[in-house]
């Protein structure tokens, strides 16, 4: 089945772009959201993709950190920076899509890393079972094969 267009999703999840809009101004608080959008155009001008994207990010943050000042937090546990206030205010300047992005790709660092250094378990070796060949039935030596292998000239043939 082909992938559903933007425009489909909004569609069936939300009944059309106004309410989607609407979702995403109930999560665009200021525990959440970085005021960066254009005061003239708003978020109704957005693509529809962009906007199904937007939302998602923001209910994922909501739902396991709560707010950005959390995300934050987490972004600098996993680097081990959690005294660097140089490197928190610096983080305090991204939108919320980029943190998480942040987030995600540390996280799956940090577990790359656990993985490595767990120790490895090592296995004996299988032994290989062979089963035994039979035996090379060959055919009877004919008497042209007797006279090439001696190098003798055969019947028929003229050197």
């Amino acid at each position: 089945m082909a992938n559903k267009s933007p425009l489909a999703i909004v569609k069936e999840k939300f009944g059309d772009k106004a309410k989607l809009v609407a979702a995403v101004k109930e999560l665009t608080s200021d525990a959440l959201w970085v005021q960066r959008t254009n005061e003239a155009k708003g978020l109704d001008h957005v693509s529809n993709a962009k906007l199904l994207r937007l939302h998602g990010t923001l209910h994922l943050v909501k739902d396991k950190f709560g707010t950005r000042e959390r995300l934050i937090g987490a972004i600098l546990e996993l680097e081990k920076r959690v005294t660097d206030d140089g490197y928190k205010a610096h983080l305090g300047k991204f939108p919320v899509p980029r943190l998480y992005d942040l987030f995600q790709s540390l996280d799956k660092r940090a577990k790359a890393l656990i993985k490595a250094a767990a120790p490895k378990v090592k296995r004996p070796p299988v032994k290989k079972v062979v089963a035994p060949r039979a035996p090379v039935v060959r055919p009877k030596p004919t008497a042209k094969a007797k006279a090439k292998a001696k190098g003798a000239p055969t019947k028929g043939k003229k050197r």
